[in-house]
């Protein structure tokens, strides 16, 4: 098995920057890491341990550099549970990126909005999530050297944080995000099956990497791009597409983009 420091290991052969900021980007959401000032860019492939993402609309590879004048690390693209990959494969990178000094985590995604009131294209906040995945990337021997055995959940997601996101962008919903582990979207059934648990926006990422950062005792912000409404009632019941979902991703990209940059620029 490949241990994070041999990954980072390979990193720092490439660059010499040392951020403490890493950002995550979603699907059709990678247009901030052309942004990146003089960016070292290393596909996923050419880090020991570090999956290809295969995935439409994940360029799959670490982008180091400089953004609002912070050191940074942006994963261009990330890997999903419905890829084939294991979940521990999917919880590696955070690993890395923990090991190599990384200390506060942005992480985005596009999801469908579960939440009546929502509409298709706004940004939401994480304030919460629901595991739906059936599957956990922190089972199996703990290393204490990583983290506790029996992670408390409660804070996961930094208030702090997501304070300074409301500061720099005042339009944001903010609610709790579910995980399933796809790839087909969800049936009408589910969908008000979810929306009775009271979650907010649901999705097929983002939990497997925020379990693995809360181990390691990262800040954490999660911002979710709702690209769909998946409400699940009848009469607004609609037949959803990738080819849309990252349609909308890419017109959000613009404010999500800004909404980062900003939140980085505060930090």
């Amino acid at each position: 098995m490949i241990a994070p420091a041999d990954a980072v290991a390979a990193i720092r052969a490439r660059t010499k920057t040392a951020p403490k900021i890493a950002v995550i980007l979603g699907s059709g959401l990678g247009a901030l890491a052309a942004e990146v000032a003089g960016a070292t860019r290393i596909p996923y492939g050419e880090v020991p341990g570090w999956q290809r993402s295969t995935a439409p609309g994940h360029a799959g590879e670490l982008v180091v550099g400089r953004l609002e004048g912070r050191d940074v690390a942006v994963m261009s693209g990330r890997l999903h549970y419905y890829e084939g990959y294991d979940i521990a494969a999917i919880g590696f990178p955070v690993r890395v990126l923990r090991a190599w000094g990384v200390d506060t985590l942005v992480i985005t995604n596009a999801c469908g909005g579960l939440n009546p009131s929502f509409v298709a294209g706004d940004l939401m906040v994480i304030n919460d999530h629901i595991n739906f995945m059936g599957a956990n990337p922190l089972r199996g021997p703990n290393d204490d050297r990583l983290g506790p055995r029996f992670p408390d959940m409660v804070g996961t997601y930094t208030e702090a944080l997501r304070e300074l996101a409301h500061s720099v962008d005042h339009d944001l919903r903010e609610g709790v995000y579910v995980a399933v582990a796809g790839p087909n979207y969800e049936t009408p059934a589910e969908l008000r099956m979810m929306r009775g648990w009271g979650a907010d926006a649901v999705g097929m990422s983002t939990v497997p990497e925020v379990l693995v950062a809360r181990h390691g005792g990262m800040r954490i912000l999660a911002i979710a791009t709702v690209t769909d409404m998946a409400t699940g009632i009848p009469g607004q019941i609609d037949h959803v597409t990738a080819e849309q979902v990252l349609a909308v991703a890419n017109r959000a990209g613009k404010r999500l983009g800004e909404l980062i940059k900003g939140v980085i620029a505060k930090l």
